[in-house]
């Protein structure tokens, strides 16, 4: 094939052709309503604390955001067999729109996690629908391009997202953004039979599997109570007995009839279960700083909520440029990228336990853009990784299953920075003393984290077998 015609049909033009951009739009506006909500939301959590008084349960809002997430996440692959993703996708915007209303009109914490909840339903949904979207509607010749526009709308939303949410803080109206949030999440599942007008129906599957989704949601659920249990031995307890529940997933999963993963998902010997093994990994590492880096910059540092975002949008803005950079690597420079951006996730895991307490704001913010550049160089290469070795049957679960594995990581990780934070006084109030150790204890955790994710990141791009 001559490098004019290989240029042709790796092109923009071929990319967008044979009715695949209205989908590529859906995709991106999927993508935007994901990430924007994340980052706004992070910025706006002190503002959220302060109101509704529910600083032991700060990282709740996070945590049970992402065990919706993952419950819709993993289940989207099964879910667009039976209903189609057009049908889907829609219930998927109308879930994460009335969700967003339910935090917006929240009397107390207790209802605005409710709404949370159900937002991580909504979003884990239109997440596993893009990405089945891109499994299954999209060349692969194509999926660096679409990997790397998806990665481009995360940057707008670094952009966007922080300044968003600290304008409304600032202005001491946190609900209007939830209320801006469900205006556009209703005329995102309003569009979406329009958009993805043509999508072929897949087969549909053997069914949903309950059995596995029940001690998932069961798992997730015993690590997200360590968060709000003072006693450190119950912590550590509720967090050991939750991760060897969402391990016992991967036995259950080895003699299911309806399978939840892909054949050999949890087989790090595997590409598909090292690339799995990384991106849970990876994903805990970074909710210390997903979690509590703004609280933390405004209390020790003094930042307005707007400033104190942008520690997050470093993270997310560098891991968008960085996907740029990658996104046209051959076979052989993959490899080497995913090993150069797990060794910058595990600089920047230690760096940022170094400098977040007492270093100038240049150096953690670099702490923090160099943890997303290692993200940026490595996490969309992962992607492609493991969808390529995918067999055809198991293209639907196997894609969305990368948002749900990603997920369960986050809510892992978020449980853990939340229990340590608790421990070390963070649910009497965030105060500078118990900030000041929060800044350091909450960001030890993270770095035997991204330490194993380097090791697995090590063994996907080593000997790993296609299945």
């Amino acid at each position: 094939m001559s490098e004019a015609v290989l240029k042709r049909e790796t092109g923009w033009a071929d990319l967008l052709g044979e009715g695949r951009l209205p989908q590529f739009a859906l995709i991106c506006l999927g993508v935007w309503l994901n990430a924007a909500d994340t980052l706004v939301t992070a910025t706006i959590m002190p503002s959220v604390g302060a109101d509704l008084g529910g600083y032991a349960y700060f990282s709740w809002a996070v945590a049970g955001f992402l065990m919706g997430a993952i419950l819709a996440g993993a289940s989207a692959g099964r879910v667009s067999e039976i209903f189609g993703l057009r049908l889907a996708t829609s219930l998927a915007g109308l879930v994460f729109g009335l969700g967003c209303m339910l935090s917006a009109a929240a009397p107390d914490m207790a209802l605005f996690l409710v709404g949370r909840l159900m937002q991580g339903l909504g979003s884990g949904w239109i997440a596993g629908f893009a990405m089945v979207a891109i499994a299954l509607l999209f060349p692969e010749r194509h999926l660096a391009r679409v990997f790397a526009s998806v990665s481009g709308v995360w940057g707008i939303a670094t952009v966007l997202g922080p300044l968003i949410g600290g304008l409304f803080a600032e202005a001491g109206n946190w609900r209007a953004v939830f209320w801006l949030f469900a205006l556009q999440a209703l005329l995102f599942g309003a569009a979406a039979p329009w958009l993805l007008k043509g999508a072929r129906r897949s087969a549909p599957g053997a069914g949903v599997p309950w059995l596995q989704l029940c001690v998932l949601g069961l798992g997730v659920g015993a690590v997200a109570l360590a968060d709000v249990t003072r006693n450190p031995l119950a912590a550590l307890a509720l967090v050991a007995a939750g991760l060897a529940i969402l391990t016992l997933v991967l036995r259950i999963e080895r003699g299911a009839a309806v399978r939840l993963l892909p054949h050999r998902a949890g087989d790090v010997r595997t590409i598909v279960g090292a690339g799995y093994a990384c991106l849970f990994a990876f994903t805990a590492s970074s909710m210390g700083l997903i979690v509590y880096g703004p609280p933390i910059l405004q209390v020790l540092h003094g930042l307005s909520p707007l400033w104190a975002g942008y520690a997050v949008g470093a993270h997310a803005l560098s891991w968008s440029l960085c996907a740029f950079v990658v996104a046209g690597a051959g076979q052989a420079a993959q490899l080497r990228w995913i090993r150069f951006g797990a060794a910058l996730i595990v600089a920047g895991a230690v760096l940022l336990m170094v400098l977040m307490r007492d270093a100038p704001l240049a150096l953690v913010f670099a702490a923090a853009a160099i943890m997303g550049a290692g993200f940026g160089c490595s996490a969309s290469l992962i992607n492609r990784r493991i969808l390529g070795a995918l067999a055809d049957e198991d293209r639907a679960i196997g894609s969305s299953a990368l948002i749900a594995v990603r997920q369960t990581g986050g809510a892992a990780g978020a449980a853990i920075a939340g229990a340590t934070a608790n421990l070390v006084g963070v649910d009497m109030g965030l105060t500078a003393a118990s900030a000041a150790d929060a800044a350091i204890w909450v960001y030890v955790t993270g770095v035997p984290l991204a330490v194993a994710g380097a090791w697995a990141a090590w063994r996907l791009t080593g000997r790993a077998e296609r299945a």
